[in-house]
């Protein structure tokens, strides 16, 4: 590792960050900068659309220190990122004018929230969440009895009409599609989710679009293709992100929908890699694929700065990612569109937060997917099944006396 004297990771947020300990964890010991346009310390995002808004005073989302920072001997640029890649000189070069010179290079800028310029056109009373920011600027926003549209129902919207019912306003959620969080989850838990929504007063509104917006003074009208029109104070829209992938775009990198990269998070070029929402990683069956959660930022700062160290990459977990609304905690693992879903325990949902169940996803008889509300202690051992490719055996695995760390 002697000819790896200086890594320079461009964008500071969990997969930048996660790369950094990996690196000192895997007794890296050459120069690390970190550069990221935003002027902030490296911090994680999914607390933005719940505590930062709901407790901003007393929540901290930095993932690494000034302290840490040092102690981990991380040189830390912000507030001027990179604008240029020279892949053939291996430099980059910074807003400001600065040329900073790599062995090793990765990328991990992330994405931007997904625009609707025309209502972005409307002015101050339209927002998104993406950034530290942007979770700031909802903060007065909402506020009791503010009546607050949301367009977009998967899980950034439902974890914003949770908080925005939270502080007692009132919320409809505009979706396109015939479910809330169609993208990422079965039919069963979507009519779970769909059901909490309402019983706390949100008004959810599927199958709709939209055919006109204009503001009326100090509101925002909104009509639907049913010529409904529904009046707001404040519209945010979640409809997905896209990838910041023009410096690899720009430095004639392989770039898809994201910055194409191995099972080792190098792109097509061999020195410089890509991890996080930023990278659409091949897979084992040949495709191509990018996955938004937390864990796979970390999963692929870590397979990065393994490949870098030449260590061995540990066998791969089975995909997952959590979300929180309403004070229920939902947790996902493996394949989502497994086959058929099955329950262990009582779907209830007028049991509202204290409801609990688990869903058993199965393909063939295997259990592949794995779904646990306010029932985090099962998740473990969900993961295990799907890892193990356990037979699915419903006198078994749907026997709530039987502890399933004991089948497991």
């Amino acid at each position: 590792m002697s000819n790896i004297e200086t890594i320079v990771i461009v964008g500071a947020g969990q997969a930048g960050a996660s790369a950094i300990l990996e690196l000192r964890g895997n007794k890296y010991e050459g120069n690390i900068i970190l550069i990221g346009d935003e002027v902030h310390l490296p911090y994680e995002r999914p607390p933005l659309s719940k505590d930062v808004i709901l407790k901003p005073e007393e929540t901290k989302v930095e993932i690494l220190s000034e302290e840490k920072l040092a102690t981990l001997g991380v040189t830390h640029i912000c507030g001027n990122g990179v604008v240029k890649i020279n892949p053939e000189e291996k430099t980059v070069e910074l807003q400001k004018g600065d040329v900073i010179a790599y062995d090793k290079l990765l990328l991990a800028t992330g994405g931007a929230a997904r625009r609707l310029p025309n209502f972005d056109a409307l002015g101050q009373r339209i927002y998104t969440l993406r950034n530290l920011e942007d979770s700031q600027a909802l903060v007065p926003v909402l506020q009791a009895g503010q009546r607050i549209v949301l367009i977009g129902g998967g899980v950034i919207g439902l974890e914003l009409a949770s908080s925005a019912r939270f502080k007692d306003c009132q919320v409809t959620v505009i979706e396109m599609g015939p479910m809330v969080m169609g993208r990422s989850s079965p039919q069963i838990l979507s009519e779970f989710l769909l059901a909490q929504q309402r019983l706390a007063g949100v008004d959810v509104r599927l199958n709709s679009t939209i055919n006109h917006y204009h503001l009326d003074g100090e509101t925002v009208v909104i009509t639907l293709a049913t010529g409904e029109q529904l009046r707001a104070d404040a519209v945010i829209y979640g409809i997905g992100i896209v990838p910041n992938a023009q410096l690899a775009v720009d430095a004639g990198l392989a770039v898809d929908s994201a910055i194409q990269v191995n099972e080792h998070c190098q792109t097509s070029h061999p020195d410089i890699y890509a991890a996080g929402d930023v990278a659409t990683q091949l897979r084992a069956d040949g495709q191509y694929r990018r996955v938004e959660t937390w864990e796979n930022a970390n999963l692929q700062a870590g397979i990065f700065a393994r490949h870098v160290m030449s260590v061995e990459h540990p066998k791969a977990n089975p995909a997952w990612f959590w979300t929180d609304q309403l004070d229920i905690n939902y947790q996902f693992v493996g394949d989502m569109a497994a086959a058929e879903w099955i329950v262990r325990g009582e779907i209830r949902p007028e049991l509202r937060a204290a409801s609990s169940f688990v869903l058993f996803g199965v393909t063939d008889g295997v259990i592949v997917g794995g779904i646990t509300v306010n029932a985090a202690k099962d998740m473990r051992h969900l993961k295990k099944m799907i890892g193990k490719q356990v037979i699915f055996d419903a006198e078994k695995h749907l026997d709530v006396l039987q502890d399933l760390r004991k089948i497991a």
